[in-house]
């Protein structure tokens, strides 16, 4: 006998459907279960597909279906999580303290496109030097291919790129090569065409978020909204073994409860840690440089492990790029370059011009470890959300690829890369999506030529997410290792992720212990760590640095023109250098 239950409040009758047979299920009224239902069915097994109608009506999907075979539209279908035979019980987890991140879309990672072929190229990555890998999102979204950010059945995944058993074999596969996975999810939003609604109050019209009604966090029947999505982090981290999370854009999660949605989560996963005795990480993505993300509970934080740091992005493709447009336009300088090495957020309480306001909240740099912020050459966001998805790869030289990577690599934050950045991949990451719905394809790819024709783009420069030729485009050209300079960068890469695990000054988290000397004239920025130098050269001419100490060698260099002489060094243009130099004896 197996029990079918849903939470839909909103009916007044409802039926589970199993292998074409309805069966009427039962309302509970009491306390907190009121507006659960359930029916108890004979003789079934993993495999079998059902789903639930409501007051008579059509065959809804279960809200929290493990599968989802036909689509997100269509029937669910059972699936028995101990049927999977996991080898990795010694497995005990990845920090993010010490950490390298490698991002990666599945669809878009291999020709194939699953979690198998990714198998594939898992130990190219072990070879670079990561140790975490994190998956854009898998839960069910509409139609083949699609970054994930629009997922409607949240506890599935994917089937096009091998379902359940993929991403288990995947996860396991990672933790044999000594690789922690972290997934990212979706809780502000929910994809269009969802059917939640008709089930209950899973939205809140009193909040909007730019992809549509916000999750109902705080409004009537939000107990049960929260359960879910709570629920499902655990599922992830339980049954899929997964390492952490990613939380997709937190900022737009509405929550006016005392108890924050983001502190529940994390006191849940926490608690989850500890049954599992393994190392569980949250990791948010947040617009609002808000440093009480990743301050402890005890100190009045969330306490989440880490957040992305957009403005160290944002400070280091400016300055290599010399872009200005949107929200570049407050970053560029090297003192820009300079703060945010040191100090993690540029926008920490100060004027942004790009908002019209002030914005941001400073970074208590003895009290919070440095690792807790991601830092990135690039990520999905900074490629894909561009008119023509070009990588940084295709907008500037590989000398100067190079020194972005160095101050990403060197840097203080948990550094991260996205898929093909480590040799410079030039091959363009769009925006693609594959919409089954006639109506919402047409509007996403009309909106998406308005809103860069407001920026000065020619409409017909921008590629039609519904065109699959836009998902091919985007795939990552592995042929590409083979060639100059894709193989230089690559080793460049190596060298400086085995740099940063061989030297304790690279991952050392007190921020206090970092300072910036730069030079706006000129364009160059010197880094202290210790007794390391970390220097670049963004300007049109050769300079010579002063040390502050001897040089006694010259770590890794981007250019064969790096020379130290006694206390100084001299960098030629686009060039970047990592500089080892001896202090006075002690008692001297």
């Amino acid at each position: 006998m197996t029990t079918f239950s849903v939470w839909a409040p909103a009916p007044v009758k409802a039926e589970v459907e199993v292998a074409g047979q309805r069966y009427a299920m039962d309302r509970d009224t009491s306390g907190s279960w009121a507006g659960w239902w359930s029916a108890h069915v004979p003789d079934v097994a993993a495999g079998i597909d059902y789903g639930f109608r409501l007051d008579d009506g059509e065959l809804l999907p279960d809200p929290r279906s493990l599968r989802q075979p036909f689509g997100v539209k269509g029937a669910s279908r059972t699936y028995d999580h101990s049927a999977f035979t996991w080898t990795d019980r010694s497995w005990r987890g990845g920090a993010l303290h010490g950490t390298v991140i490698y991002e990666l879309h599945v669809g878009t990672f291999t020709a194939e496109g699953t979690f198998d072929a990714a198998i594939g190229r898992l130990d190219h990555l072990r070879q670079l030097g990561v140790h975490t890998v994190e998956l854009m999102p898998v839960a069910a979204f509409p139609g083949r291919r699609g970054w994930g950010y629009d997922g409607i059945n949240l506890w599935a995944v994917h089937e096009p790129y091998g379902g359940p058993d993929g991403l288990k074999r995947f996860v396991e596969a990672c933790h044999a090569r000594g690789l922690a996975v972290l997934l990212d999810v979706v809780y502000n939003h929910v994809g269009l065409g969802n059917r939640l609604a008709a089930f209950g109050p899973y939205f809140a019209t009193a909040h909007v978020t730019p992809w549509g009604h916000a999750v109902n966090l705080d409004q009537p029947g939000s107990d049960e909204v929260r359960a879910f999505l709570i629920g499902n982090a655990l599922m992830w981290l339980r049954d899929y073994h997964l390492d952490g999370l990613r939380l997709d854009a937190v900022h737009a999660l509405e929550d006016h409860r005392a108890l924050h949605f983001l502190e529940e989560l994390a006191a849940e996963v926490q608690a989850l840690a500890a049954l599992l005795n393994r190392e569980l990480v949250l990791v948010a993505e947040s617009d609002a440089n808000d440093p009480r993300l990743v301050t402890s509970r005890e100190a009045g934080g969330y306490g989440l492990t880490g957040q992305w740091s957009d403005d160290f992005h944002h400070a280091v493709h400016a300055a290599v790029t010399g872009e200005r447009q949107g929200y570049y336009c407050d970053f560029g300088s090297m003192a820009a370059l300079a703060k945010t090495c040191t100090k993690v957020f540029f926008h920490d309480g100060i004027w942004s011009a790009f908002r019209g306001q002030t914005h941001g909240r400073q970074v208590d740099v003895f009290r919070i470890p440095a690792h807790r912020f991601l830092g990135y050459l690039q990520n999905h966001d900074q490629i894909g959300n561009r008119a023509a998805g070009d990588r940084i790869a295709a907008l500037v030289p590989p000398d100067l690829v190079k020194v972005g990577a160095g101050l990403v690599l060197t840097g203080p934050y948990t550094p991260m890369l996205f898929m093909g950045e480590e040799w410079g991949a030039d091959t363009p990451w769009q925006y693609f999506t594959d919409h089954v719905d006639p109506g919402l394809a047409k509007a996403v790819a009309e909106g998406r030529k308005a809103e860069f024709a407001e920026h000065g783009w020619d409409p017909a420069d921008v590629p039609n997410p519904q065109d699959e030729a836009t998902f091919l485009r985007s795939k990552l050209d592995w042929a590409q290792l083979d060639r100059d300079p894709y193989i230089g960068i690559l080793a460049w890469y190596r060298e400086l992720i085995a740099l940063r695990r061989a030297r304790p000054e690279l991952t050392d988290p007190r921020l206090e212990r970092v300072s910036a000397d730069f030079d706006e004239d000129a364009r160059w920025i010197m880094v202290r760590r210790g007794p390391l130098r970390i220097a670049a050269n963004l300007g049109a001419g050769p300079v010579r640095l002063a040390l502050g100490q001897p040089g006694t060698g010259v770590l890794a260099a981007s250019s064969p023109g790096v020379a130290i002489q006694q206390d100084t060094v001299t960098l030629p243009p686009a060039a970047f250098a990592v500089i080892e130099t001896r202090g006075p004896a002690p008692g001297s």
